[in-house]
């Protein structure tokens, strides 16, 4: 954005007849039409919202939840606990309703049990469609007995949830109407960090509340299954599953979570991108679920000390810790230690791209994998299915020393490890051909967090059969730079990083 500068006529004036001096709009910096607004003393660059609130603002909503009494308890107020509060600082679903005529119940007074249904929480919502459809957060309606959407004109409706995916946090409920207004989908895709945006909601059950910001980042990560849109937009507790919405009148994510010390808002918050929120939805509508490739595997980020120590050009992809026995991935030849870096052809930049790719990919359709194994570039062709998420592989026998007959025990070496050779029963178990166990963790090792009972499957590129070449590998180690040990603890692997020698 190029700076503004503002000039009255009489300071102008000045400039140019009583200093005999001309300034250029140029010189000043100015724009044409900058420099006719500093000619005119009127202010220019800033946005007015008023039409497009106009535009937009009827087709936005305002959701309320009740929940029937369980168990002869009151629901909603006055009953978080310690994870729904967690749950409110990250995600400020609503809370309670205020209490009818703003008074509150006092504390320790014993609220009578009832069979009808109670407040539970306020949150917001836009249509999507002249006949109905309404989008909000997943977490809004989560665990409702029933939910209420009022428009801006005061009709209430009762709303019948058709799904939720709490993996995105999307939801689509059902209104019986015609004619509603709705508001256009655009691209979250197609947006531009700077660009102005506003937020429409009911923030403490504020019904129609807007607020206006920027967009501070447009893929951004906190861990949640998709890369969300950072703003500056001020939202707070009930504005969640409101619409983000562009200088087009066109909605390009949905307010979902904020970052906060406090509860309140902090001057960060993020909403879900459409264009993801809208592939959820539809399956929604026609099947009340969300189908989600997997291949069945679980992964780590890549550090740069291991992309250097593999001979990646950066610090990129996806590194393999565990896969799923019987998996797609299992099928397609896929091992713990590798580095996907492409799924179908689509590069892996961070390894929380790779669940957002399989997750959106065609269940059974045949795709390929580019993976990075032992200094060299692989492609596998692989699948994806309707895998369960929380199913992990089964391995055992890592822990515990349980040397087999015969097995050749090594001395401490460089990197301050002492090592033995596996026995069949423990390769079997852990499914393995080779590597060996670490004895003990002494000096560099220990420091790295290398326990006994650890497998050690990989040296840099080079893939361990035994003790004894374990320790010819290691002996070659250039004390200079750090050697990254694939390192396998339960059922879990993970590169770790040691430099030689260092104590």
């Amino acid at each position: 954005m190029k700076k503004q500068i503002f000039v009255d006529r009489k300071t102008l004036g000045a400039l140019a007849v009583g200093a005999c001096v001309w300034f250029s709009p140029a010189v000043l910096g100015l724009t044409p039409v900058q420099a006719a607004a500093a000619a005119t003393g009127v202010v220019v660059g800033l946005p007015n919202f008023a039409d497009l609130v106009d535009q937009v603002g009827p087709a936005v909503v305002n959701i309320r939840t009740l929940e029937r009494p369980k168990n002869g308890r009151m629901g909603g107020q006055g009953q978080i606990g310690d994870e729904e509060m967690q749950e409110f600082l990250r995600r400020f679903f609503g809370g309670a309703l205020p209490q009818p005529g703003g008074k509150a119940v006092p504390r320790g007074r014993r609220q009578v049990p009832s069979e009808e249904p109670v407040p539970r929480g306020v949150g917001s919502g836009f249509i999507l469609s002249a006949d109905g459809y309404v989008m909000t957060n997943a977490h809004v309606i989560d665990g409702a007995d029933e939910v209420l959407v009022t428009l801006t004109d005061k009709r209430e409706f009762k709303a019948k949830v058709l799904g939720a995916d709490a993996s995105t946090d999307v939801a689509v409920l059902k209104i019986e109407g015609a004619n509603l207004p709705f508001l256009v989908l655009g691209s979250s895709e197609k947006i531009r960090v700077g660009e102005w945006v506003i937020a429409i909601g009911s923030p403490f059950n504020l019904e129609n509340t807007v607020t206006a910001g920027i967009i501070s980042a447009k893929q951004r990560d906190t861990g949640e299954y998709l890369a969300l849109i950072q703003s500056d937009v001020a939202v707070n507790p009930g504005n969640s599953g409101g619409p983000l919405i562009n200088m087009r009148g066109e909605v390009i994510g949905i307010n979902s979570q904020i970052a906060t010390l406090s509860g309140g808002y902090s001057g960060i918050s993020f909403a879900i991108p459409i264009d993801e929120a809208v592939r959820v939805s539809e399956q929604i509508k026609k099947s009340g679920k969300v189908t989600r490739g997997r291949m069945g595997v679980k992964i780590a980020e890549v550090s740069k000390e291991v992309a250097e120590s593999l001979g990646l050009k950066s610090a990129q992809g996806a590194l393999v810790s565990q896969v799923e026995a019987g998996s797609p991935a299992d099928k397609a030849g896929v091992k713990p230690g590798d580095i996907i870096l492409k799924f179908n052809g689509t590069p892996i930049k961070r390894s929380s791209d790779l669940p957002r790719l399989v997750g959106s990919a065609p269940l059974d359709a045949k795709l390929t994998i580019t993976l990075w194994r032992q200094g060299k570039q692989l492609e596998l062709p692989v699948s994806v299915a309707d895998l369960d998420g929380e199913k992990l592989a089964k391995a055992g026998g890592a822990k515990g020393k349980g040397v087999g007959a015969g097995a050749e025990k090594a001395a401490a070496n460089a990197l301050g490890l002492r090592v033995s050779d596996l026995s069949v029963e423990q390769k079997k178990a852990l499914g393995v051909s080779g590597g060996v166990q670490v004895d003990a963790a002494e000096g560099a090792a220990d420091e790295a967090g290398l326990e006994e009972g650890d497998v050690l499957l990989q040296v840099n590129n080079t893939e361990i059969r035994d003790a004894r070449q374990f320790q010819a590998v290691v002996a070659k180690l250039d004390s200079k730079k750090p050697a990254v040990l694939l390192v396998r603890r339960g059922e879990q692997s993970q590169f770790i990083s040691i430099r030689p020698g260092v104590k």
